[in-house]
């Protein structure tokens, strides 16, 4: 850069750098979990006693957001800020408003809705925010990190878990079993 400006204010006649070839920095892939693992901590949230502040329906809550989290890839943004009526059971789809306010559609596994349904009808959830904190406002993104970072620590699995990895793990997935890479 300190060179391409001096050719272009200074009046420098030649960059020499022009002819230096730079070294690329390697990309590495994410780190995804295996369909094992993934399996692993998705069966959690159900079988583990529930913390003693916690209402009653937070084990639910906890698995519909791993489920759905898996099921469908999409950010953690995204899914803090679902409603009820962006879930349509019918068509197994939810409505997802992502980066640049642009609205899509992603399809729904059977597990997810079955998740969903279950933690719905336990917690009373009707309409407004789909997932709530325990004093019933809509939850928080660092809840939600500490939700999947709770049943990480619980799995007991080698590789840290977030959200995004549960996202590159469901893109993978996906590509694995044949899906098309510019559909994923």
């Amino acid at each position: 850069s300190f060179f391409k400006w001096l050719t272009r204010r200074r009046g420098w006649k030649h960059n020499p750098l022009l002819d230096v070839q730079l070294p690329k920095q390697e990309k590495k892939l994410p780190v995804v979990l295996t369909v094992s693992q993934i399996g692993q901590m998705l069966d959690l949230p159900l079988k583990t006693p529930k913390d003693k502040q916690a209402p009653a329906w937070a084990p639910e809550r906890d698995a519909a957001i791993l489920e759905l989290f898996y099921s469908t890839g999409m950010r953690l943004g995204e899914l803090t800020s679902l409603n009820v009526e962006d879930i349509d059971t019918i068509s197994e789809c939810v409505r997802v408003l992502g980066k640049g306010r642009k609205e899509r559609l992603c399809p729904v596994g059977s597990h997810a809705l079955t998740a969903l349904q279950r933690y719905r009808a336990k917690a009373g959830v009707h309409d407004g925010a789909l997932f709530r904190s325990k004093v019933g406002r809509r939850i928080t993104r660092q809840a939600i990190g500490q939700v999947v970072e709770k049943y990480w620590r619980m799995s007991g699995l080698p590789v840290h878990v977030t959200p995004h990895k549960l996202r590159h793990s469901f893109a993978t997935h996906l590509l694995n079993n044949g899906a098309d890479l510019r559909a994923v």
